[in-house]
């Protein structure tokens, strides 16, 4: 290098990078997923709540305080998250996945007990708490410090086993209550060891194993089994009544839908229509047109957390941001999949859009250390 070159390179100027799109991309699926849960809840809450914004307002509650929490965890340095502090003595990192260990073991004692599962902390006139929610973001944060450590081990089977038994006890805890919720938690982990991972081909095979056991958990508890009887036979099963409700309501949007407010299935034919089967909602009042404009967003913003990944400024933010976005990518996935009857019924929520504070806290939380990753990405101008 002459000394021209040495002298122009410390003239050279990097700045922070900060991803405005995905922010953007946030807030736009957080305001559009308000006007669905007051279009969709409006009629069940005015009937009875005797107020039509009542789930509208609790909801639009967690949506700002998320926001500010996005806000500020965004210009925290991720880093921190495995630098050990003085004051805890301990990686906060490694704290927040005991703590969560801790929460799923309270649920499954003292946890309050809805539709015959506990999933939830009741914290009184707060609402209820799910800590399964938490967990993702533990799983993502303590796989990706775990593969941190030493990436080359994941190049042959045992590596992956390694991190496999460290996350574990978590998703097994989760796994007792909720099959759903520790499947995403479970491809999560999956996914950030495969991108760490020089070495493909033994996924397959743990593919193979992963399956199986979630075979077994799934035809070895009979409400689970039962799914795939509503499943095959949605027309015919009486407990195939929701699902086919939204069948109804999409089928019946067309290509352009009824109007926004105007659906028919959501004034008490689809149960709860405001939660996990929003999106025949979205079908019904904004037709094809607007299921595939939503479906877009979704695709822009996990291309948006790619190219966080890709250009990091170190691993760890690399895995985090693929860790996010395997969950977003997962989640919609199954949301709409188990809305068009593609795959049996699970509890999963349309992530931005479903009512739920608990859900809607997390991932713009998770949002912010998405934005926190890309903030420390340095470019030339």
């Amino acid at each position: 290098m002459t000394r021209a070159e040495r002298e122009q390179g410390k003239l050279k100027k990097f700045h922070s990078y900060y991803d405005y799109s995905l922010l953007f991309l946030t807030l736009f699926l957080v305001c559009f997923g308000l006007v669905m849960i007051y279009s969709t809840s409006s009629y069940n809450a005015s009937r009875d709540f005797g107020n039509p914004a009542f789930y509208l307002e609790k909801q639009g509650a967690f949506a700002v305080l998320g926001t500010v929490v996005m806000l500020i965890v965004s210009k925290i340095d991720y880093r921190i998250y495995i630098t050990k502090l003085p004051i805890l003595k301990m990686k906060p990192v490694t704290l927040l996945f005991i703590f969560c260990i801790l929460l799923q073991t309270y649920v499954l004692i003292f946890g309050a007990e809805i539709n015959g599962a506990k999933r939830w902390i009741d914290l009184g006139p707060l609402g209820r708490f799910q800590p399964s929610e938490l967990s993702k973001i533990a799983v993502i944060l303590f796989t990706a410090y775990i593969v941190n450590l030493s990436p080359v081990k994941l190049d042959k089977f045992k590596g992956f086993i390694r991190v496999a038994v460290f996350i574990a006890p978590l998703i097994v805890l989760v796994l007792i209550p909720n099959f759903s919720t520790a499947l995403v938690m479970s491809a999560i982990m999956v996914a950030i060891c495969f991108v760490a991972s020089r070495k493909k081909l033994y996924f397959v095979a743990s593919g193979i194993i992963m399956g199986a056991i979630g075979a077994a958990f799934v035809f070895g508890v009979s409400y689970r089994s039962t799914r795939i009887d509503v499943w095959r036979n949605v027309e015919t099963h009486p407990k195939g009544y929701q699902i086919l409700q939204g069948l109804y309501a999409i089928a019946s949007g067309g290509i352009f839908g009824k109007g926004l407010g105007e659906s028919m299935q959501k004034l008490g034919f689809i149960p709860e229509s405001h939660n996990d089967m929003i999106f025949s909602v979205i079908c019904e009042e904004l037709g094809l047109f607007g299921a595939v404009a939503v479906i877009m967003l979704f695709v822009l913003m996990v291309w948006r957390l790619f190219v966080i990944a890709i250009n990091a400024s170190d691993l760890y933010g690399g895995l985090i941001a693929t860790g996010v976005l395997t969950h977003i990518a997962v989640q919609v996935l199954l949301n709409i999949a188990v809305v068009t009857n593609t795959i049996p019924s699970t509890g999963i929520p349309l992530p931005f859009i479903s009512y739920g504070g608990s859900s809607l806290m997390v991932l713009l939380f998770e949002m912010g250390i998405a934005l926190s990753v890309s903030n420390q990405i340095k470019y030339e101008r």
